[in-house]
Parts: C-alpha cells; sequence; structure tokens
C-alpha cells in the first residue's frame, strides 16, 4: 500500500534546544500549534546532543549561544553521530558569520531572532 495515498500523515518530531526558557516555550507552542510534536527541550549543547541521541527527532532547532556548550560545536557533534541530521540554527541579529559557520558545519537551515511564527514553520515544513 502506497503511504502517500492512504491519507497516513507524519507529524515530525522536534527537539528544541535554547538556553533562555522563553524561546523554549515560544518555540514548543508555535510547533504544537501547527502539527509538530515536541519530542524534548534542552537548555545547551551538551543536553541536546544526549536528547538526540535518545530522542531521535525528524529536526532539532538549535540556538547558537548557550552556556556548556554552544550551538555550534553541538551542531558537529549531532552532525558527527548521524550525518544525516536535520539540525536548523536559531540565531540572533548580527550573527552572519556563525550562521555561515554553522552551515558549513552541516546545519540544513536557520531562523533569525526575533523570529515570527510564520517564519518558524515555513522553515521547518521544508524537512
Amino acid at each position: 500500500m502506497d503511504l502517500l495515498s492512504s491519507g497516513v500523515i507524519f507529524i515530525k518530531r522536534v527537539l528544541i534546544v535554547d538556553d533562555a526558557l522563553f524561546i523554549r516555550n515560544a518555540l514548543k507552542m508555535m510547533l504544537e500549534n501547527n502539527g509538530f510534536e515536541v519530542a524534548g527541550l534542552a537548555e545547551n549543547g551538551v543536553e541536546g546532543i544526549n536528547k538526540y541521541q535518545s530522542l531521535k527527532p525528524d529536526i532539532v532547532t538549535m540556538d547558537i549561544t548557550m552556556p556548556v556548550m554552544d550551538g555550534i560545536q553541538a551542531l558537529r557533534e549531532i552532525v558527527k553521530l548521524d550525518p544525516n541530521a536535520t539540525v536548523i540554527m536559531v540565531s540572533a541579529m548580527g550573527q552572519e558569520s556563525a550562521v555561515r559557520e554553522s552551515v558549513i558545519a552541516g546545519a540544513k537551515s536557520f531562523i533569525v531572532k526575533p523570529f515570527k511564527e510564520e517564519q518558524v514553520i515555513r522553515t521547518l515544513v521544508k524537512f
């Protein structure tokens, strides 16, 4: 049976990695309101890597600037574990060089803060 014609819809599972509770909660609400499942939340890169391994999400949103381990280091580690990982970086305005470094390290896309719900969803539905 062809799954596409059967009406089966695959819900994407997302891991949100950001040190700011407000951002984690905002992204969680936006994603859940638009049919995504939030598989987990992490507040730094180390926690993000551990949760990636245990939860195996379809997509990761990764803040760039975090304590303990920044998002670019965490991205590199996740890509080592899973070269096909879909990691979308979340950056503040003015972090263009970090965004470029992230794309070179394997990020699939990026979202710039402050973000709007429409922008976040439009980026994630591509994956």
